[in-house]
Parts: structure tokens; sequence; C-alpha cells
């Protein structure tokens, strides 16, 4: 699945660039929408009785990210184990492609009421494994508008 979004101002520090902790954020919405695309949406989950919770995080950084600029997130399931998941996120610059970083999230399966670590159901590992590989989920306004500037209208003079 690929999820476009665009680095709103508010997002980046001193710097100029996106502030690192924004990073967690974006992994969430992503992983959100993956969600989704593979089940529906994650209330589908919870109508079931599963949840998920996080047990690891890892982040590594190639580029930063700036203001307005456009990130294409990559996500696709790495390993599926007996009760945890481990999602791939590669954050790009979706106009030229450049590596800005790499994340890895581990999930373990729960139950909705208790908590308590489950199983993953047979169904929902087929589309873990499967993922969503021709989703695109564009929140950037991006990919509808055809080109990054084409929805920008000219203040009159």
């Amino acid at each position: 699945m690929q999820y476009l979004l665009r680095v709103r101002y508010a997002e980046c520090d001193a710097q100029g660039v996106v502030f690192n902790a924004r990073y967690g954020d974006y992994v969430d919405i992503a992983a959100t929408e993956f969600y989704r695309a593979l089940f529906g949406g994650y209330d589908q989950l919870l109508a079931r009785g599963l949840d998920t919770q996080v047990v690891n995080y890892q982040i590594s950084w190639q580029a930063p990210a700036r203001f307005d600029q456009v990130l294409r997130i990559e996500v696709a399931t790495l390993k599926v184990g007996n009760s945890s998941f481990t999602l791939q996120l590669s954050f790009r610059d979706h106009d030229s492609n450049t590596g800005i970083a790499d994340a890895q999230i581990t999930y373990v399966m729960v139950t909705a009421g208790d908590h308590g670590k489950t199983p993953i159901p047979d169904d929902v590992r087929l589309r873990l494994e499967k993922g969503a590989p021709d989703c695109v989920t564009d929140h950037a306004g991006y990919v509808s508008a055809g080109t990054q500037n084409s929805s920008v209208v000219p203040m009159p003079q």
C-alpha cells in the first residue's frame, strides 16, 4: 500500500524539517490506512473482538523531510508470527523517490476486551501476508490533482 501525505508547517521544528517525533504519527496513520485497505477499517477488527498493541518501533533516517513536501509511505507486511506481525514502512519523497526514512513496527494481536494476547486468525493472517500492493491512499491531494501545483489557483492582482 502507498500512503501519500503533505508535510504541514506545524509538523516542522526550528530547523525547518519534520520534527522526529512526528514520524510516529505518520507511522500510525499509515498503519491505520493499511488496516483500512486490508480489513475495511480498524473498527472491523474491533467488531471481531480483536485489537493490536505496539510492542516494538524502530526508525532510521536518510534525509530530512520539509514543509509542503509530499511524502509517499510504502507499507508492507514484513513478518507474521503466531500472535504478532511486523510492518515495514518506507518513507520517500514522492517526486524524486529519494529515501527519507525506514521504519518497522511490530504489533501483537490481543482481544479487544481484556487485551490478552491471542493468535492471529487465519483469515487475518492471509490478508496481512497478501498486503495491499495496488492500494494508494492520497491524503496529500496529489494524485487527484495530477501535479504538485495543479490545484493552486493564482491570487487576483
